[in-house]
């Protein structure tokens, strides 16, 4: 079987790079963001950019955290009234995720098939601007659906730090740990490749040794450009890794307790690096030895190769502390009883869930099941 790394998305990087909008070839856009982006004045920055070039600009502001079936399609409705020939999504995962699918029905729907996406990330967490991958919820059945598609593949991506400089503490500590996890999660991934381990160690790297850094001193500039890279490495890693159970998990528990993505990811990612590196088996498995390789990159070492991923664990769960995350539930505000009775729907979410499919190891609901319970204060 052969692989592929695929790369289509131009980027364009550093402090003032949002200027770069200017020499884009448009005519008519449609700017994607959520309300905030309108009061801020970020979007009204963008528009003066565009009509110094004379290019036309509607707004659809209406992108709510964890983007529904129903805000895609009013986004839909706007880019047919617009009539695009690109679209900019401006915000976090959210705006691009939704901007993403509106750019992909609106295009099959109208057979309109030069609209151009531009993704303008205000967070570095996501990775979005780069993959194929977008999150869309349906509250009606309380869920998350993880889309995969390359034609969702955004044609530019314009990393400027200085739209992350006000990004408060526990924004910068939640899209920095999902930042982790996506290294994570590539790294350990049945499709990984050199290729996509080199950006995703890369990724991994500066997230471990400048993160806490960042979240105690969001003012340094010099570090936020470093992790906004960061996320767009760790972005595509995964869009052609693809992720493990950590994200489809998570993706059920946001779905249902509306837990920040992020946040889920941190209070995973410990249960299930020891599920997946089969720490409670008795025997080593092939899996340990990528988590010890991973646990080395970051710089664990023991005498066995349990010990150092157990070494790892309690070095992933300290840096966690020290950016305020919860370990379970409980310090969530959720009720532990409804959490309890929702644990196998969850599981079962997870399991269907695309993230899954590349998981190292092939998990049953059980061991699924398993996992939400050790977010339980008092473990399992």
């Amino acid at each position: 079987m052969f692989n592929q790394f695929k790369m289509p998305t131009q980027i364009i990087t550093g402090a003032g790079s949002l200027a770069e909008l200017q020499g884009l070839s448009l005519k008519q856009v449609l700017i994607i963001c959520d309300p905030f982006m309108e009061q801020n004045g970020t979007v009204e920055t963008i528009g003066q950019l565009l009509k110094e070039k004379k290019i036309g600009y509607s707004i659809f502001s209406e992108i709510i955290p964890d983007p529904t079936i129903d805000v895609v399609t009013k986004g839909l409705i706007a880019a047919i009234k617009s009539k695009p020939d690109g679209i900019i999504a401006l915000g976090g995962g959210s705006a691009m995720d939704a901007a993403k699918v509106i750019r992909q029905i609106y295009t099959t729907a109208e057979k309109e098939t030069s609209v151009q996406l531009i993704c303008i990330p205000t967070t570095s967490g996501t990775g979005s601007e780069v993959t194929a991958f977008a999150v869309i919820s349906d509250p009606i059945v309380q869920s998350k659906y993880a889309l995969v598609d390359d034609q969702m593949l955004p044609d530019y991506a314009i990393l400027d730090p200085l739209l992350t400089m006000s990004v408060p503490k526990n924004v910068t500590a939640d899209t920095g740990i999902d930042v982790f996890t996506h290294c994570m999660e590539a790294l350990a991934s049945t499709n990984a490749t050199d290729f996509t381990d080199a950006c995703a160690e890369k990724a991994m790297k500066i997230i471990w040794n400048d993160l806490v850094s960042v979240f105690n001193d969001g003012e340094n500039s010099m570090l936020r450009e470093k992790i906004h890279n960061a996320s767009c490495l760790a972005g595509i890693a995964f869009s052609e890794a693809s992720l493990g159970i950590c994200h489809s998990l998570a993706h059920a528990l946001g779905g249902r307790f509306h837990i920040p993505h992020g946040r889920a990811n941190a209070m995973l990612l410990p249960h299930v690096i020891s599920y997946n590196a089969g720490l409670e088996i008795e025997k080593e498995i092939p899996q340990l030895l990528r988590y010890k390789n991973i646990a080395e990159l970051l710089g664990f070492k023991a005498g066995t190769s349990k010990a150092t991923v157990h070494g790892m664990i309690t070095g992933i769960q300290r840096q966690f502390k020290q950016m305020d995350i919860p370990k379970t539930i409980n310090e969530c505000g959720i009720d532990p009883e409804e959490f309890v009775a929702a644990i196998p729907e969850m599981a079962e979410k997870a399991l269907e869930d695309k993230c899954t499919l590349t998981n190292p190891r092939t998990p049953k609901k059980a061991e699924l099941e398993s996992i939400y319970q050790r977010l339980l204060r008092g473990g399992y």
